[in-house]
């Protein structure tokens, strides 16, 4: 059958991404308790495409995928991006892989047991030379209260839901659990998923004695990750749901260089 995708194109532009977007697909993710987590994950693959062809094969980004599955791993994204270099006759190669993942978490004070879902991010490109570049994001809830209102107030101080976005460059592998026992510990109080009335008291009065500003938990954060050798870049961003206004607080601090390694 012709194959038009592998036509000549005639308009002399090259094309830097070029794949699949969305792709909804089941995972198993590293688990530091469990070992392993099923999962799902939406999936976007791209690879380069030179000036002189028309397209790229695009059911070969979900067959090598395919081929993969299901772990999603450090090593597994080096081989993928390979392969799809390879098998698209490719330079370049791009993957990002967003999904939930979920820790079983006790209440403070009841130790009542439920789940927290956290939003997890895995990016990786391979260069022309072969250099692999990995990018891990977490996404963490937190609460926090406003020291200005605490201070300025009679009784009481406004409290909201924040949320934290970690992404790391590291050397070695780090696990999504660490990410987000990091973050959590810098928040005014940690969010959880059940509560009863013992624990509901704990984080209203842990809270109010540990007020923070959107820019003193950024700062908290980046302060944890500057002692760890391991991470050798970092973005990370606060941004608060205020309560009492109709905007939200932001804060973000990115440090470090971005280095590549090879497997």
């Amino acid at each position: 059958m012709k194959d038009i995708q592998n036509e000549r194109d005639y308009r002399n532009i090259p094309i830097d991404k070029v794949g699949i977007k969305d792709l909804r697909y089941p995972i198993r993710v590293l688990d530091r308790v469990n070992g392993f987590q099923e999962t799902v994950a939406s999936i976007n693959m791209y690879v380069d495409l030179p000036h002189e062809w028309k397209g790229t094969h695009m059911s070969r980004f979900v067959e090598m995928l395919h081929m993969f599955r299901p772990e999603v791993s450090l090593k597994s994204f080096s081989d993928i991006l390979e392969q799809m270099k390879k098998h698209l006759n490719a330079a370049s190669a791009h993957i990002e892989v967003t999904f939930p993942y979920f820790i079983e978490k006790k209440a403070p004070v009841s130790n009542s047991l439920g789940y927290m879902d956290y939003t997890c991010r895995l990016i990786g490109s391979s260069d022309p030379e072969g250099k692999l570049d990995l990018v891990a994001e977490v996404i963490v809830p937190i609460s926090s209260v406003c020291p200005c209102s605490k201070e300025i107030s009679k009784a009481g101080a406004h409290n909201q839901r924040g949320e934290v976005r970690l992404r790391t460059r590291f050397n070695k592998f780090i696990w999504i659990e660490d990410m987000i026992e990091l973050v959590e510990k810098c928040g005014s109080c940690e969010v959880y998923s059940v509560l009863k009335r013992v624990d509901e008291k704990f984080v209203t009065e842990k809270g109010y004695n540990n007020p923070k500003f959107v820019e003193d938990i950024v700062r908290d954060v980046a302060q944890e990750l500057l002692k760890d050798d391991n991470i050798t870049w970092f973005n990370v961003s606060v941004e608060n749901f205020e309560s009492i206004h109709n905007h939200s607080a932001y804060a973000c601090i990115t440090c470090g260089e971005k280095r590549r390694f090879t497997f």
